[in-house]
């Protein structure tokens, strides 16, 4: 039997764009021989819909759009995405389903099982669980079909109490299929290797996986959709952020010695695929400004390492001519920090504008005089500045219908080190789940044909430049130093005695933590974030503000 993989971009909510793409894959698959095209969860609709699924006007446009996708699905077997109603009186109103099309025909459903509502997940919400498992039969094959997190009942320990795999093989099936929205994240490639070669070798069939591409306003879905047969080894495997409609060889018998699976080791690395880092961020930002419709973005190029990379990315998704830069030197601006900014817009060629913010900056110490005289300066006159900047860049973006990029990445955002309404400000963060040692790569790779970024960007020592010789080491511990303990503590969950027992300094590891938790406020009124990370500031990490952690 051929297969084909859809592996498509959605836009949550456009039910008349998802059912033109999914029909338009179909009659791709259909003209190149295909008897079943296979596309991801939720595919109608886009995933995650969120509370877009409390809607009865929206649910009904899906119900809509199923019909006229099996209308257009004559001489072909369809496998899509789509809520529906569950039919029982008890239990939540809906059911994440797969739907079985043939012959312009609804004939089978399937339901997910395993329901995740954890990091930036909530399906619980919203879905019933299957309470049945059948097995689907197209052109003589028995299949399994799966969605998504169904496949991800592993471990001693495992987070659901039914397995819906070993339900399935009660009845035999030839293949497994897997309808799936995965996120990207900087190792998840790996661990959905681990977990289909996992099941091919525990149950002795193949598995075809189809994954969602695109970006859904914070979260990237990365495709790499593949099939593995069933010693364990990748069959076919799809390209990574790219959409495409693909023939997969599920019986085949290759042999992939080098196959990635999940390593045990996760300790922080800042270079660990900063290719696909970087390939995500590209498209998050392409896929925001398309899916709002907006086709510009202004951000604030102090000569800095961040905002250097995230313009150098944004132009990269964007166009040059799309993206304006704005320089706003201070009297504490070193003149190299301008001359690095103006050479980084030349060699980008995106059009930008220098904007001293010196006289701003003097009428607000006097307006403020009656309140900070008398008062030694400190904080609230450094954040003057920022504030100054961010305010002229969302007045300009106000103005011109642009998106104020923000430049924070995610060491700066765990330490607060930042200005509520002033560097904070923007629309969209593309470094804000990006360590300051990411970054850092991140500029190596944009550079890794010409240089790109200055060199001298690379080179000097970061500072806020918010007062006369500031380093960011003034405030921070050395950055490396820094994005390792944050990291062991958001995305490895471990708490302060654990992170000293791996022999990190106590007082440096005391100081980081403390700077995280209190600066909870400050993060809950950040824009969103770009998510590359197993644990992103935003949805999925629940901090409450007036909490008193204990690390």
């Amino acid at each position: 039997m051929k297969i084909f993989i859809a592996q498509q971009n959605y836009h949550i909510g456009n039910l008349a764009y998802n059912r033109s793409k999914i029909i338009d894959a179909i009659d791709l698959a259909r003209k190149q021989g295909a008897e079943l095209v296979v596309f991801s969860e939720l595919s109608v609709c886009g995933y995650p819909p969120r509370d877009l699924l409390l809607s009865e006007t929206f649910l009904a446009e899906c119900t809509s759009s199923v019909a006229e996708i099996a209308a257009a699905s004559t001489d072909i077997s369809v496998l899509i995405g789509a809520p529906i109603p569950n039919a029982d009186s008890h239990g939540k109103p809906l059911h994440n389903a797969a739907i079985l099309i043939e012959d312009g025909v609804v004939v089978q459903t399937m339901y997910k099982t395993c329901l995740p509502t954890y990091d930036v997940f909530d399906e619980d919400r919203y879905f019933e669980p299957a309470q049945s498992w059948s097995c689907i039969t197209v052109k003589g094959k028995r299949i399994g079909v799966t969605i998504c997190e169904d496949l991800w009942n592993l471990g001693e320990k495992k987070r659901y109490a039914v397995d819906p795999v070993n339900k399935l093989m009660e009845q035999e099936p030839e293949l497994i299929i897997n309808l799936s929205a995965s996120p990207f994240d900087i190792r998840h490639q790996a661990e959905r290797m681990h977990v289909l070669r996992h099941h091919a070798l525990a149950i002795g069939i193949p598995i075809v996986y189809c994954n969602a591409v695109g970006a859904q306003t914070d979260l990237i879905f990365d495709g790499a959709s593949m099939a593995m047969g069933a010693n364990g080894n990748i069959q076919t495997q799809c390209p990574a952020f790219v959409e495409g409609v693909f023939e997969v060889d599920w019986m085949g018998t290759k042999s992939n010695e080098d196959l990635e699976s999940l390593s045990a080791n996760t300790s922080y690395n800042p270079d660990l695929n900063v290719a696909s880092i970087h390939d995500a961020l590209v498209m998050g930002i392409r896929d925001y400004f398309s899916k709002m419709g907006f086709t510009k973005a202004i951000l604030g190029s102090s000569g800095g390492i961040d905002s250097a990379v995230a313009l150098a990315l944004a132009v990269e998704a964007l166009g040059a001519e799309h993206v304006f830069a704005v320089l706003m030197p201070s009297v504490f601006s070193s003149a190299h920090s301008v001359d690095d900014a103006v050479a980084l817009s030349k060699r980008l060629k995106n059009p930008y504008e220098i904007l001293p913010i010196h006289d701003s900056h003097t009428a607000l110490e006097q307006t403020l005089k009656p309140f900070f005289e008398q008062r030694p300066a400190g904080l609230a006159e450094e954040n003057l500045q920022s504030r100054i900047r961010g305010n002229l860049l969302m007045a300009i973006a106000n103005k011109l219908d642009f998106i104020l990029i923000n430049t924070s990445n995610k060491s700066e955002l765990a330490t607060g080190y930042g200005t509520l309404y002033g560097d904070m400000a923007g629309g969209l963060s593309v470094l804000g789940d990006c360590y300051k040692t990411q970054v850092y790569a991140l500029a190596q790779y944009i550079n890794r044909h010409e240089e790109i970024i200055p060199n001298s960007i690379l080179e000097k020592a970061p500072s806020a430049e918010l007062r006369p010789d500031q380093k960011d080491s003034d405030s921070l511990p050395d950055y490396a130093l820094l994005d390792e303990i944050l990291y062991l503590h958001i995305e490895q969950l471990l708490d302060q005695e654990a992170i000293i027992k791996q022999g990190f300094d106590a007082t440096v590891v005391e100081k980081t933590l403390k700077l995280l938790h209190r600066n909870e406020y400050k993060r809950q009124q950040f824009c969103p974030i770009l998510r590359v990370s197993s644990k992103s500031f935003g949805s999925g990490r629940r901090i409450p503000i007036v909490s008193r952690s204990l690390f």
